[in-house]
């Protein structure tokens, strides 16, 4: 993060405001609803600001700026419109370790004031950091026609009722638990309503009542391959609700954000040759944790149920009476060849597609190669780095075309997405080449070529062809640094 969230507390607290234009005006206003003690200096105010010194509600001095009134105050901010004199004060503020803001000047500002959603006491702060001002607005703007104005009081209600939730419930996930039927119950509609009083009779009501006896539960979820705004809004929904998570390594940081932030994280990653828990300590602790009485989120890279071992996963939890329930991601294959420009079907040259992995359970799993090698369909192999020299070998023994184009694409969906094309010849070679690492998602196939003239994401492919690439449109986002992809190809 560039700005380190923070509500400040400026009740009866000294802050300075210098300038006494419509700018300062509004910060002052802002400074006012916080029940700041606001001094405004400047020669001349606007109307609004000398009605509130009339009011006593502000101070006013008009002379010069004075280095010394930075002594005593809390925060200070510079909203004239002289430059030198903003950059004067924020340099006098920082030797004194005070929170400045100078208006229109990020560099010089050490505060930035957020676009506001004011549900008080529940405030929602939005800040770009000074970069992009306009759409934290626009942010804003969104927010306050989807937030009910009824939530304010809603807030105002579990406060007061705060301490008794903590006497009733110890237990923290007991306790997360009533806040969430409080705050999606009775007492929430009779507020949305205009019924404070019948609301605060439901929610004491509900308090007093005898909880039910919490189950533990198992939400198997697929995270998709690594873009966060590829999950569905059911996972999102189940990593908002979670006491514990069991993730996998290839989950996203991105996605594991989105999580509540109080949820346990356990990873259980297994990498290529590198499985530091196995699946029967991966049933161990869903275990563990459900019969805990907690709400554990498997949480998996993809689709749960596609090479991901969900169906073993769902048998354990049968098998032990612990409630269960699946919520499909999006599967690697799928997502990064959207994202590759790489349609898996297409009517010119493949009518079926056939997923497959290089890893099997046991040696005996041995893959239909005949059936693998058949031309005019797509074949999308997962987790297949360390086995592509083999791979291209079986294949091409088998009737598949030395000539088939491939795209071999790593980290699929994410900022450091690469593509490496090429034909079924040169497969391992060219992997080797650009040092290709897990996770990447082999597509062979006809279909494979278009990366080339559909890519859209990312950097251009490795092993474009050029002439392709000079009939694509003016401003195509691989256009400008093409060639030099290619050169690195």
């Amino acid at each position: 993060m560039k700005l380190y969230p923070l509500f400040a507390d400026l009740s009866r607290r000294a802050v300075l405001v210098v300038g006494g234009g419509p700018v300062a005006e509004r910060r002052v206003a802002a400074l006012l609803g916080a029940q700041a003690q606001v001094t405004v200096n400047a020669p001349a105010l606007t109307p609004q600001l000398r009605h509130w010194v009339a009011a006593g509600r502000i101070a006013h001095r008009r002379d010069a700026f004075q280095e010394g009134w930075l002594d005593r105050v809390w925060l200070v901010v510079a909203a004239t419109s002289d430059i030198e004199l903003n950059r004067l004060i924020a340099t006098f503020a920082e030797l004194r370790r005070i929170f400045v803001n100078v208006v229109d000047d990020a560099a010089l500002s050490t505060f930035h004031v957020p676009a506001v959603v004011d549900r008080s006491p529940l405030i929602i702060a939005i800040s770009s950091g000074g970069e992009a001002p306009m759409l934290a607005r626009l942010l804003r703007e969104r927010l306050e026609t989807l937030l009910d104005h009824s939530l304010g009081a809603l807030a105002t209600l579990a406060g007061r009722l705060r301490k008794r939730i903590r006497v009733r419930y110890p237990d923290l996930a007991a306790r997360r638990r009533f806040y969430q039927s409080l705050f999606a119950g009775p007492a929430a509609a009779l507020l949305r309503q205009g019924r404070p009083n019948a609301a605060r009779r439901a929610a004491e009501e509900a308090l007093l009542a005898v909880p039910a006896v919490s189950a533990g539960s198992v939400v198997l979820v697929g995270a998709g391959p690594g873009d966060p705004g590829l999950l569905t809004l059911r996972a999102l929904r189940a990593l908002n609700e979670a006491d514990v998570i069991l993730h996998d390594r290839l989950v996203s940081a991105e996605v594991l954000d989105l999580a509540r932030r109080d949820a346990e994280r356990i990873e259980v990653g297994k990498q290529a040759g590198h499985h530091h828990t196995t699946q029967d300590g991966i049933h161990a602790l869903l275990l563990q944790h459900a019969q805990a009485g907690r709400r554990v989120v498997r949480l998996k890279g993809g689709d749960p149920f596609v090479f991901g071992r969900g169906g073993e996963e769902l048998e354990f939890l049968r098998e032990h009476g612990v409630p269960y329930e699946a919520v499909p991601g999006i599967t690697a294959a799928v997502a990064c060849a959207a994202y590759a420009g790489v349609p898996l079907t297409h009517r010119d040259h493949a009518q079926s597609v056939r997923f497959a992995t290089a890893h099997c359970q046991s040696s005996h799993d041995t893959p239909d190669w005949a059936a693998l090698a058949q031309e005019r369909q797509t074949l999308a192999l997962y987790m297949g780095v360390a086995e592509l020299g083999g791979l291209q070998a079986r294949l091409i023994e088998h009737g598949r075309a030395p000539s088939t184009p491939f795209a071999l694409i790593e980290n699929g969906s994410r900022p450091d997405q690469r593509v490496i094309t090429g034909t079924l010849a040169n497969l391992a070679e060219r992997a080797a080449c650009h040092a290709v690492r897990s996770p990447a998602l082999l597509i062979l196939g006809e279909v494979a070529a278009l990366a080339t003239s559909l890519a859209w994401f990312g950097q251009p492919p490795l092993g474009a062809d050029v002439r392709a690439i000079r009939t694509l449109p003016a401003g195509h986002p691989i256009a400008s640094d093409v060639l030099a992809a290619v050169h690195r190809a």
